[in-house]
């Protein structure tokens, strides 16, 4: 089966191809949070969902957070296994990856929708939805009809990073921005106009993920470089876990994310009831609901940042492979900056224009109690975002250089015992504040051990590559 090559990874200049890569996977990653934005902007601004649906927002998202989870270890893993495998020069290998990574997207799935419907109340329960009778209300209403999505949602985030390494980051951008627009499109026909209320916020969704998974579909006949036969689709136990493998990092990344965003969500219903204004019935859903709208800013942001470093993985994967430190140790250095900028760029914005952000959100037709509290949550829990997105950087890059255990390590440390232990202890001492605190410390913290990553990570590229010691050691 004739296979084409992408040797242009290790010849073309490092900024060109991070702009050929990164900019689409920004732009497709920035799409694809856009979904969960696009459907909040839309509720916080119905009079009739108003804060109540801005919390459901928030109970169900980290829901959908891990069948993300689930679809980038698949789509994050094969890409790297292709990228590695190309530089290499085994096709064969990067064939079989892509088939036994669509067997295995389509199974986890499926299963993990059944879970969901069955277990729905339970799992609501487990994620803050108890705040008060309307948020739970909504929240099941809601969360049933994102739950029949999650097939096409997680095949198409799945295959997002494999179009990506088969060479075709364009038609990944475009696949996404296509259900992302019929989504915009729907949400506010929906909401408004036919006043399905969570419901239509939902619906709007699913039929957005379903455009983008059918595309997928059709991309997955017409590849480019990677054209797996009939028989590749049978499992092969050792590559398929080897693709897992090298995905684990963005899978735990995504996954712990659920563990700290559930124990931010309980304590702040736990400790957002001892509070004198927060602590009354009409005001409760204020502090769940305001924090979510915050984790929408910096999932914005951090779509960026991991668009930049996910975008470098067929990039780094390559030139691994092929044995090109010098490119991959010039990449590491080129991405690190441009992350730090954009952590820059976002730090101003939420210690200028808290204000502003919030009022996006339907601040307009909250208490001042809901505006308060949501400016004093920007500015701090948001204080250290540049220290974020160096971290999330060196988590990505150092799994597309194949060091799954440093990656893995870096990400458990920063989103469990870091994110979950401070959101579960800080508030013992600074109650609803607490919950403010952990963010910013976690981010500081985990910074630290970063940069001793780096600093081991450029020193393995010295020793590594003589030649390249002695160029920049003058």
């Amino acid at each position: 089966m004739k296979t084409e090559t992408n040797q242009f990874l290790g010849n073309e200049p490092i900024g060109k191809l991070m702009r050929q890569y990164a900019v689409p996977c920004i732009i497709s990653l920035l799409v694809g949070a856009l979904y969960n934005i696009v459907d909040q902007i839309f509720i916080a601004n119905a009079d009739y969902l108003g804060s109540y649906g801005n919390a459901t927002n928030t109970v169900v998202f980290p829901l959908t957070v891990v069948a993300l989870a689930i679809a980038v270890m698949v789509g994050d893993g094969c890409c790297t296994f292709v990228s590695l495998s190309l530089g290499k020069q085994k096709p064969e290998d990067a064939r079989k990856s892509v088939a036994n990574s669509v067997v295995m997207i389509l199974a986890g799935s499926i299963l993990l929708c059944a879970v969901y419907l069955i277990f729905a109340n339970p799992i609501l329960t487990l994620f803050g939805g108890t705040v008060n009778a309307e948020t739970f209300r909504y929240s099941g209403e809601y969360f049933f009809w994102i739950s029949l999505g999650i097939p096409f949602y997680m095949f198409g985030q799945a295959m997002n990073p494999i179009i990506r390494a088969d060479g075709s980051p364009k038609f990944a951008m475009l696949s996404t921005l296509a259900g992302a627009v019929v989504n915009l499109i729907l949400d506010p026909v929906f909401i408004f106009v036919c006043k399905w209320g969570m419901m239509g916020a939902a619906v709007a969704t699913v039929i957005g993920q379903i455009v983008t998974a059918l595309l997928a579909v059709w991309y997955l006949f017409h590849m480019k470089l990677i054209r797996p036969g009939k028989s590749d689709f049978s499992i092969d136990f050792q590559i398929s876990v080897r693709t897992l493998i090298l995905g684990i990092t963005s899978f735990l990344s995504q996954i712990s994310l659920v563990a700290a965003m559930a124990a931010i969500n309980n304590m702040i219903r736990k400790y957002g009831a001892l509070d004198p204004v927060f602590g009354q019935e009409q005001y409760a859903q204020i502090p769940m609901a305001v924090v979510g709208i915050v984790m929408k800013f910096f999932q914005i942001v951090i779509s960026i940042v991991v668009g930049m470093a996910a975008g470098c993985i067929p990039i780094a994967g390559y030139n691994m492979g092929a044995g090109l430190k010098r490119r991959v140790r010039s990449l590491f250095s080129h991405l690190l900056v441009a992350e730090a900028a954009v952590g820059v760029l976002a730090l101003i914005i939420v210690e200028v224009f808290p204000g502003r952000l919030i009022a996006i959100f339907g601040a307009a037709n909250e208490s001042s109690y809901y505006t308060d509290f949501a400016v004093r949550a920007f500015r701090i829990y948001l204080c250290m975002i540049v220290f974020a997105c160096v971290n999330k950087a060196c988590f990505i890059f150092l799994q597309a250089m194949g060091k799954a255990a440093a990656s893995t390590m870096l990400s458990m440390i920063r989103e469990v015992v870091f994110g979950v232990g401070l959101a579960l202890l800080l508030p013992v001492f600074f109650g609803l504040n607490g919950v403010l605190y952990s963010m910013p410390l976690s981010d500081l913290l985990t910074f630290a051990i970063a940069v001793i990553l780096i600093r081991k990570t450029y020193a393995e590229f010295q020793t590594a590559d003589p030649a390249y010691r002695v160029r920049y050691s003058s």
